[in-house]
């Protein structure tokens, strides 16, 4: 190793510089003097320091040690001199730090401060805190060493602490949150080097609430800290304790996480979380208490490529909800298409109220047709939203959703007031034909959140139609559960001499009590009785179907109301309907759902099934085969019949 030819003299002169520059009206040989006793007092506070301390020249090399930085390094000083100081505190180990050492001694950079861990030669390892600056007046830099063992090793307890849970021992969210971002950063760069993937298990405790309630938060805590136990011994039983690569977390409550890094694919998650879901289930004996819980899991394995710590955690959640949903006890694999639809209907929903200001829903109608005669009695009203995003919506897309929100009640005032004055036009376009009625569902919750009879009254006011030309639908369910408010409400409607029907008739309660004292005057009977009458090949209809059906009628008319058919898709079902008296049908034998210029082009005719090629030629769609109709009407009609506005 080379070495400079100054030695330590160089020190010295650089310091006897510094010091007749700092006193220059001292006469020479006195400001010597002063100089030599000065630089005899720096050498022994130097020597002396507790503080480990060396002289570097411009290249790197040590020109005096002392006794604290020998003694750092068990060595002697004079064996340090001329020795490359970046080797004796490891200063290359990272190339930053080594182009900042490499800046400092070329006067381009004034000051260095790093941490680094060496190893003494006894074989312990210690942290320091490595300084480096100018010596002034020279061209040495000052390298200082000093001992931060003790500090480490409390910021590490403190750290310890900060970032495990005290319940439970376990990695807490915010340690979590720091290994999977790194998991996810390190696989993007990672070549080769592992499989590119990574698999999370987000679990929580089936009724951990309750015990808490009843047993108190100490008995929680220990349940907790017994659940930790078991969800790290299965992770080590599954092989991951071995490599490393898994991480059991609590993240709060009675939430725990196990992250798998370097995943091998579902299968491997799956068998993890089979394995936790059957530990947890065992029973805990805690303190005299036997409880026995469960859990819930979502799964999410994904590759790292495309994945972020946000994304991941959404699908581990999204999956623990539907796990929840789907019973709890059990473990749920994320599907993209189930979050693909939740995704689409959360976005439905943010949308949903302005899309009614901005006038995105119109209204298509399905005809009401008398079985005996042929002729147009009425329409069904049937929504329909022209989102920009997804294209035409039927309701069963958007009506559950807009319960859920009480965006039905503004979704449906517009549809009443806009059927209402669709049905007028039509009276005044054509006064010469006995006028058709026209039928909006409601929703029971029409009824809570809002006057209905008030927007009910203001509306026929304000488009000057008959009170008799209108009828609201609402389900068998609703109708039957009917108390207060609600059945104040229909009394009124049925007193302003508006038609109640109730759709699905027969599916519900059918409670014939409630029935008799209901304002109601037409049964809507559900299209899976009707579709019982239809003969399908080398099969045949059900007999009990009509039997019920002709009950059903009669039932109705003894009562005093009329009743009418939903899915009548053939003429033979008409014709058996008509049979045991059912009053009206509503089906793709007569016409699917058009515009209103359509209906206007039907009413005062019969509308037999020759109508329907025209109608459906005229909105622009063909007609279709009975089997296509079959599928499509019950979509249409009995899907979404459990919502209303359908």
């Amino acid at each position: 190793m080379s070495g400079t030819s100054e030695g330590t003299g160089s020190a010295a002169d650089s310091i006897r510089s510094a010091i007749t520059e700092r006193h220059p009206a001292v006469p020479a040989a006195a400001s010597l003097s002063r100089a030599e006793s000065d630089l005899r007092d720096y050498r022994a506070a130097f020597n002396a320091a507790h503080l480990a301390m060396a002289v570097v020249d411009r290249d790197g090399y040590v020109v005096a040690a002392n006794q604290a930085f020998a003694g750092l390094l068990g060595a002697e000083p004079p064996t340090l001199v001329h020795r490359c100081a970046a080797d004796l505190v490891d200063l290359a180990a990272e190339a930053r730090t080594w182009a900042a050492y490499q800046e400092v001694l070329r006067g381009r950079q004034a000051r260095l401060r790093c941490t680094r861990r060496l190893k003494h030669p006894d074989g312990h390892s210690l942290w320091t805190e490595v300084t480096l600056g100018p010596v002034p007046g020279t061209s040495e830099v000052l390298l200082s060493v000093a001992d931060i063992s003790d500090r480490r090793d409390l910021q590490a307890r403190l750290r310890h602490l900060q970032m495990h849970d005290p319940v439970t021992r376990l990695p807490n969210r915010a340690l979590f949150f720091e290994r999977l971002s790194a998991a996810l950063e390190a696989s993007s760069y990672e070549h080769g080097g592992g499989t590119g993937r990574i698999g999370l298990c987000y679990l929580d405790l089936d009724g951990f609430k309750a015990v808490n309630d009843t047993l108190g938060h100490r008995v929680g805590d220990r349940l907790l800290a017994a659940v930790a136990a078991r969800l790290t011994h299965c992770a080590d039983q599954s092989g991951y304790g071995r490599t490393g690569g898994h991480l059991v977390a609590r993240l709060g409550g009675d939430e725990f996480a196990l992250l798998v890094e370097d995943s091998t694919g579902t299968e491997q998650l799956a068998d993890l979380a089979r394995s936790v879901l059957a530990a947890v289930q065992e029973p805990f004996d805690l303190a005299g208490q036997r409880l026995s819980v469960s859990a819930s899991i979502g799964v999410v394995e994904r590759a790292v490529a495309g994945t972020s710590a946000t994304c991941l955690m959404q699908a581990a959640d999204t999956t623990l909800y539907w796990a929840k949903a789907d019973g709890k006890a059990r473990w749920t694999l994320f599907d993209p298409e189930r979050n693909a639809h939740r995704m689409t209907r959360q976005a439905l929903s943010s949308t949903l109220r302005p899309a009614v200001e901005r006038g995105e829903f119109e209204l298509e109608y399905q005809p009401l047709v008398d079985l005996e005669s042929g002729a147009l009695r009425g329409v069904e009203a049937l929504v329909r939203w022209n989102h920009p995003q997804f294209g035409t919506l039927t309701p069963n897309r958007f009506i559950g959703i807009a319960e859920e929100d009480g965006s039905i009640v503004q979704l449906g005032q517009w549809v009443l007031r806009t059927a209402c004055r669709q049905a007028r036009r039509w009276q005044i376009e054509q006064p010469s034909d006995s006028p058709v009625f026209v039928s909006v569902n409601v929703a029971v919750r029409q009824v809570w959140d809002s006057d209905l009879v008030g927007d009910v009254a203001e509306i026929l006011a304000e488009t000057g139609l008959a009170p008799q030309l209108l009828q609201l639908e609402l389900t068998e369910s609703a109708v039957m559960g009917s108390a207060g408010r609600p059945l104040q409400a229909l009394q009124s409607l049925s007193d302003m001499g508006v038609r109640i029907a109730i759709d699905d008739f027969g599916t519900g309660y059918s409670n014939l009590a409630y029935l008799s004292r209901l304002p109601v005057s037409v049964l809507k009977l559900d299209g899976s009785f009707v579709r019982g009458f239809r003969y399908e090949e080398g099969t045949h209809p059900n007999p009990a179907d009509e039997t019920i059906v002709e009950a059903l009628v009669q039932l109705a008319h003894r009562l005093g109301l009329t009743v009418t058919a939903e899915c009548v898709e053939t003429a033979g079902q008409a014709a058996r309907l008509r049979r045991v008296g059912c009053d009206t049908g509503q089906g793709w034998l007569y016409s699917r759902a058009v515009a209103p210029d359509v209906i206007a082009r039907m009413i005062g005719r019969k509308v037999a099934a020759a109508v329907t090629a025209a109608a459906a030629a005229a909105a622009g769609t063909p007609e279709p085969a009975p089997a296509a109709a079959s599928a499509s009407s019950a979509s249409e009609q009995d899907g979404p019949a459990q919502h209303p506005l359908v």
